[in-house]
Order: C-alpha cells, then structure tokens, then sequence
C-alpha cells in the first residue's frame, strides 16, 4: 500500500512540475505572509513600513506592548509576547521593541515581562529564544502552583543592539545587555554582558574573540 502511494504521489508531483511554475508556492507564501500582517498590523503598538510576519504564529500575546520599525522581517512560527506587569502599567512605552531591517528566523520566542529592545539589523538563527522573565520564583510556594501559572518574574531588561548575529539555538536570558556587532555562536546561552564586536560561545556562553 505504502509503496503505491510513493509511486503515484511522487508521478503526480511530476505531472504537476510541467504545469506549475517552480516559483508559484513562493509566490503564494508571500501573498499568505502579507495577509497575515496586514490582518495583525492594527493590534501592535506599533508595526514599520515594509514588515512581514510570515503566516503563521506559534502565539502572540500583549501586540498592543509591542513596537517594530521599518523593513523586520519575522518568520514562521514566531512566539512575541509581552506580559504587563503592576510596575508597568502607566508606562506608554512598548515591552518589546524591534528595530529596522531586522531578520528573525523561523520558531524564534521573544518574550518580555520587562523591556526588551533590540536595535537595527538584527540576525537571528532558527529556535532563538529571547528572553527577560521566569515562570515564577524558585521559593516552595510557587514550585507547588503549576508553571503556566505562575506570574512572570523580570530579573532584569534585555537590550541587543545593532548588527548583532545570533546563531541557531541561542537562547539569551533576562538582564543582558549584548553590544552593536556583536556575533553569538550557535546553542549558546547567554547569562552575563557581550562587549560590542566580540564572538561569544558555549554555555553558559564565554568571550571567545573580541575585535
């Protein structure tokens, strides 16, 4: 059974390789991802000229926190969300904001229940996680409420700024403030400061060349 359904399945995506240009499922993906902005643009703080968010979102929530510039593009399965909380609630501000011209890749997870701002030209691998909070603190009490809900706990902002590469996998944690052209190595976990035009790597991730 299984071996007529690989012959005739891969027959007709032949067939259909002669009726269908190769750039039509890009063309569609685009036009999706353009839909999809235009029906979210309205619910953000505020979204930039020339953004995409590619359709569609692992889970968006607080988009009214949460600010973008000119010409991002964020892809597939992105995770953003901004979680309010007392200390913040007469700030205007957004608790995400994203600079121009800043490429996320596909399942990356921002999530602010402080300030996270990220400047210009920001590069992200796929599975990046950006993070300023914890489910929780690590007292008794709360280790016997069930994670989802427990109050998001801020131990500091993050900040990243312009032309900054994050590799595949990183993951940068709450109060880190990470300098312009600054590179970080695939699976790396981000705890403390990364210096402007340095390579940091490893976990927790170390300064492994500074320019």
């Amino acid at each position: 059974m299984y071996k007529l359904i690989k012959t005739t399945g891969e027959s007709a995506g032949r067939q259909l390789s002669f009726l269908v240009p190769a750039q039509l499922p890009e063309l569609c993906r685009a036009v999706t991802a353009h839909i999809y902005t235009g029906f979210l643009r309205r619910r953000f703080a505020s979204l930039g000229k020339d953004c995409v968010i590619a359709y569609k979102a692992t889970k968006l929530h607080g988009l009214n926190l949460v600010s973008i510039g000119n010409n991002t593009q964020i892809s597939r399965g992105i995770q953003l969300t901004a979680w309010p909380d007392s200390a913040a609630t007469t700030d205007p501000k957004p608790k995400i904001v994203i600079g121009d011209n800043c490429s996320i890749r596909d399942f990356c997870h921002i999530t602010a229940a402080n300030s996270i701002r990220i400047g210009n030209n920001l590069l992200t691998g796929t599975n990046v996680l950006i993070t300023d909070n914890s489910h929780g603190m690590t007292e008794r009490s709360q280790l016997e409420i069930c994670p989802y809900l427990r109050k998001p706990v801020s131990k500091g902002a993050v900040v990243i700024g312009n032309n900054v590469w994050l590799g595949n996998n990183v993951c940068i944690m709450p109060g880190v403030t990470i300098g312009d052209g600054a590179v970080v190595g695939a699976n790396s976990v981000v705890t403390k400061d990364v210096p402007a035009y340095s390579v940091a790597a490893g976990i927790p991730a170390k300064i492994v060349k500074q320019v």
